[in-house]
Parts: C-alpha cells; sequence; structure tokens
C-alpha cells in the first residue's frame, strides 16, 4: 500500500529528522538555544530519537498508544524534568516533530497518495493527543515531588539541620551562603506572586514557603545579588505594599541564626509603623537595642507623658523629628508658618526639659518617640 511506502519512507528518515528538529528546537526555543551542545548531542538526540520510533511505530500499526508506549513515554519526560527541562520546552518539542513529520511526507507524497497522506496525517494529530497529557502528567509529578523536597530542604536549614541529600531531589545546590528574608504584607494581602519574582532574579534557586501575607525565603549569595532590584520585582508583582527584612548567613549553620535576626527586624518594623521596604538590622540598631527588656525604654518614652494633653505638640514632634530637624519642611507638612512651628518647639522644650532644636535634645526626643511606639 501507498501508506506503507509513506512510512518506509519517513522511517528510513529518522536520523535526518532527529538532526533537523534538534536544530529547529535550538533556533526556535530559547531553553535549548541556551544549552551546550554536548546536551543536544547527547540527551536530547535520544530522547528525540525514542520518541520518534515509538510515533512511526504507532503509524505502521494504525493504533493508539499501548499502556507500554504510554509507560515509555511518560519516562523518557521524568527523565528530562529531572534534568531541569520546562514543560513548556518539551510540549514545544513534540509539536514542532509532528510539524516537520507532516512537511516532509506532504513533499514526498504523489499526488495518488493523498488519501494515504491523509491517514498518515490522522495518525499523526493522534499521537500527539495521546503524548502530551502523557508528558504533562510526567512533569507534574516531577514538579510535586521536586516541590516536596524543596520543602524538605527549606525546613531543614532553616531547623539547623543537615540539608546536602536533600538537594539533589529538589533540584536545587546547596549553597556556601544565603540571604535569609522575612517578607510581610498588609493583613489580607497575598504574597504568592512573590515566589515568581524571586524564581525569576535567582533563576529559579530559591527555597520559599508563604503562608498568606507572610513568607520566608532563602536566597542564594552570589556575586552579582541585588536585593534592591529583587525588591523593585517583588513589589512590581504584588497588589499589596511589601516588606522584607534580610540577615546574612555566611554558612549554611548559620540560617537558624540568620532567620531570628530578621523575624525580629520584621517585627520591629512593624510595631514602629514604617513604610514598606527592604530592611536590615543596620536599619534598625537604635530602635533594636531600645525594644530589649529594661526599665530603660520605659522611662525613655515617659520623657513625652507632658505632651500627652498637648496632641499639636507631639504631631509637631513627630514631623520634627522625621524630616530630621529641617524647619521649612516641618512647617510645610504641618501646614503652618515658621514662627508658628517654632512657637511649638520653644513649648516642647519648656514642657519636657529637652530642647528639640539642640542636637543632644533632639536625639533624645527621637528616641523618646521610638520607646513610646515600642512600649
Amino acid at each position: 500500500m501507498s501508506e506503507l511506502r509513506l512510512h518506509r519512507w519517513l522511517a528510513g528518515r529518522l536520523p535526518e529528522l532527529t538532526s533537523r528538529l534538534s536544530e529547529e528546537l535550538q533556533r526556535q526555543v530559547p531553553f535549548y538555544a541556551g544549552q551546550p551542545q554536548a546536551v543536544l548531542d547527547g540527551p536530547l538526540r535520544q530522547a528525540i530519537e525514542a520518541n520518534l520510533r515509538i510515533s512511526l511505530r504507532v503509524l505502521q500499526e494504525r493504533r493508539a498508544f499501548n499502556a507500554e508506549e504510554r509507560a515509555e513515554v511518560i519516562a523518557w519526560s521524568a527523565l528530562r524534568a529531572e534534568q531541569g527541562v520546562p514543560l513548556e520546552a518539551v510540549l514545544t518539542a513534540y509539536l514542532l516533530a509532528v510539524e516537520l513529520c507532516w512537511k516532509a511526507l506532504m513533499e514526498e507524497a504523489r499526488p495518488d497518495e493523498a488519501e494515504e497522506l491523509g491517514a498518515l496525517g490522522l495518525h499523526l494529530f493522534g499521537y500527539l493527543r495521546s503524548a502530551a497529557p502523557a508528558v504533562t502528567l510526567a512533569h507534574v509529578q516531577r514538579h510535586g515531588e521536586q516541590q516536596e523536597a524543596r520543602r524538605a530542604m527549606l525546613e531543614a536549614l532553616l531547623s539547623g539541620a543537615p540539608a546536602g541529600d536533600l538537594a539533589s531531589g529538589a533540584g536545587v545546590p546547596l549553597a556556601a551562603s544565603y540571604e535569609v528574608l522575612v517578607l510581610r504584607t498588609a493583613e489580607g494581602g497575598n504574597l504568592t506572586a512573590s515566589q515568581a519574582a524571586l524564581d525569576a532574579y535567582a533563576e529559579a534557586r530559591v527555597l520559599a514557603r508563604f503562608d498568606g501575607d507572610t513568607g520566608t525565603a532563602l536566597l542564594p549569595v552570589r556575586a552579582d545579588l541585588r536585593l534592591d532590584e529583587l525588591m523593585a520585582g517583588i513589589v512590581s508583582s504584588s497588589e499589596h505594599p511589601v516588606t522584607i527584612s534580610a540577615a546574612l548567613a555566611e554558612r549554611t549553620e548559620s540560617v537558624p541564626a540568620a532567620l531570628r535576626e530578621a523575624t525580629e527586624v520584621a517585627e520591629l518594623v512593624t510595631r514602629l509603623g514604617r513604610p514598606p521596604g527592604l530592611y536590615r538590622m543596620e536599619d534598625v540598631l537604635l530602635e533594636y537595642q531600645l525594644a530589649r527588656p529594661g526599665n530603660a525604654l520605659a522611662q525613655l518614652a515617659a520623657k513625652l507623658d507632658p505632651l500627652d494633653e498637648r496632641p499639636e505638640l507631639m504631631d509637631t514632634l513627630r514631623v520634627y523629628v522625621r524630616n530630621g530637624h529641617n524647619r521649612r519642611q516641618s512647617a510645610l507638612d504641618l501646614q503652618v508658618h515658621r514662627n508658628t512651628l517654632d512657637y511649638r518647639l520653644r513649648n516642647i522644650a519648656a514642657l519636657t526639659g529637652l530642647d528639640p532644636s539642640g542636637a543632644e535634645g533632639f536625639r533624645l526626643l527621637a528616641a523618646a518617640l521610638t520607646a513610646r511606639a515600642l512600649c
């Protein structure tokens, strides 16, 4: 039959089709374009040849996938998933394979083979209809297993347990050092979209967990690491303002201590009502020390008790401290005349015994405001 001739012709060009498909994948799919030649000539070519042989066998026998062939496709796809090949790249390879075979058949077929050509086309698309779900299943299963391994690796690192043996199953190499990030957003917000921003910035090597409006992430330290750029990516991906506190773990054994530090900074920033942004311990050193248990905090906060009955003076002091004792800007923010501002500052000095216009008085009043926020 003519169909057998076309099938034999197609089977005889298996090496040529394999080479052509490899070239097209390099040209059209970014993932494959970035792979070394050894990968393209080795694992990729083996996978292409194996799947083309299955498709040709199905075509020759004019039937659908059987269980054994489906299992073989799943096995090949699971292997590609383990090697880090994204699902979209694998599915594109199948689509291109069918396209190349169909084009080759159309170029070879004689006018009197139209009916047989149509039958082969239907079998090709039938093969694709069977293969695509099998490929997707393999990747989904592997992704689920990998996500579980990543969670286990993250928990091990955060608790200080050995994590080296978990790295292989997680598909993430164990880094020498990490930036430990604690992420928070407004109550009712969601940080799920932050995972995509983290993966894009860290080439999917980040370990993270998110629970609604809070999250924890371990970001491998690298020479070109810029947390401000990462912050921008996370902010743009979130519908709500995001605050990130960061602490460096110079060794994997230091991750638990870095987590404690980042968590304390996050809690302190929240208590102080600081605006969204990126914070480290050095950004809140004074506030951190003030927040330590002891009588000094309460005594410092009590310095402002005389202003409790004068809310306009308390507001003036907050704005004045926020502006770094800039009188002009403070007057603008308060929408008062400079003389009014100076009058209020003199009243603050008279009531508290601390002159906000002097260096020592300003420092203590600013610290007292912080103490009030922490009490």
